[in-house]
């Protein structure tokens, strides 16, 4: 990744070779995504444009001069999830200065990240998923597709980007696991159940490995039309699609089967770390988010069975 792609001509060379070189560390040494790496390095550009305007030395920066940025911002009607991020970003590059050697303290040190309301991620109960999985019509190789794919991302719990870059050696029916590479390349084994072997094992069967499908992408595990690897934009199209059909009036996407996943586990007693590992999850506060729908859940048993609820 370039620097310049996320740096103005008016920034100084040095500044590039900071940034440049934060971005390898945060590459090689954290296993970042790209992603996290563009949201950081857009976070920065702002951050550094406010030193220039304060004249503020990149190296002096004190802890006063961050929370002031900060409440800067907050004054401009930043939601507290971005202020957390912006944050983050700061925090990690001014470590990456300090680890390096570049200042003799981490002005971050002490900072308190933003308390940040945790949207509960919309899910499906178990009679929707089913209606879902239901819509693909079998007797055409792309309805045998579809059924793949949801049935696979419904039992695994994959993200889109984890479910679209599988390829045909990812995937061991006679097992019945996937291995699968998730944020940072962290490689993950996931069980994969009966339904999702069937539907899988159906389309390789009687689509996949036919020879006129076999173009383009020799080693993709799901092609569109043209034999290309099937895109994330065509996922998200498929899947609302058959949302339309099912009479789903919730607001679906590809997430939504990983975080039905994650809560019907739960639900029938699942183990958070289990959980956790399945998903991907590199800290198990990312996964804790599962226990609040739990609790709803539970709220809403209690109130319909309780005599009193």
């Amino acid at each position: 990744m370039k620097t310049t792609d996320y740096t103005d001509k008016k920034d100084s060379e040095k500044t590039k070779d900071l940034l440049q070189g934060f971005l390898n560390y945060i590459t090689l040494e954290k296993g970042l995504s790209k992603n996290t790496q563009i949201s950081y390095t857009r976070d920065l550009k702002f951050y550094f444009r406010y030193l220039k305007r304060k004249n503020i030395d990149l190296f002096s920066v004190t802890h006063q001069n961050i929370t002031d940025y900060l409440w800067s911002r907050k004054q401009k009607g930043i939601k507290a999830n971005t202020l957390f991020r912006f944050l983050e970003s700061i925090k990690h590059f001014h470590r990456f200065l300090y680890a390096e050697g570049y200042t003799k303290n981490d002005p971050t040190i002490y900072l308190t990240s933003p308390k940040i309301i945790r949207k509960l991620p919309v899910t499906l109960t178990a009679a929707e998923v089913e209606k879902l999985l239901e819509q693909p019509n079998p007797l055409k190789p792309y309805g045998l597709r579809d059924k793949a794919m949801l049935e696979l991302l419904y039992a695994c719990g994959l993200r889109v980007s984890e479910i679209i870059n599988l390829n045909l050696e990812n995937i061991n029916l006679d097992v019945g696991y996937i291995r699968c590479f998730g944020k940072g390349g962290k490689e993950r084994i996931i069980p994969l159940g009966r339904y999702a072997s069937e539907a899988v094992g159906e389309y390789l069967n009687r689509v996949r490995l036919k020879p006129r499908y076999d173009t383009g992408q020799d080693s993709a595990l799901f092609l569109d039309k043209l034999g290309d690897r099937f895109s994330r934009v065509g996922f998200w199209k498929m899947i609302k699609k058959y949302a339309r059909k099912a009479g789903i009036n919730k607001n679906i996407t590809p997430h939504t089967l990983r975080h039905s996943f994650a809560t019907h586990l739960l639900e029938r007693g699942a183990d958070l770390r289990a959980i956790q590992e399945m998903l991907g999850h590199a800290d198990i506060s990312t996964t804790q988010i599962y226990t609040h729908l739990d609790r709803e859940h539970l709220k809403e048993l209690h109130k319909k069975y309780h005599p009193r609820g």
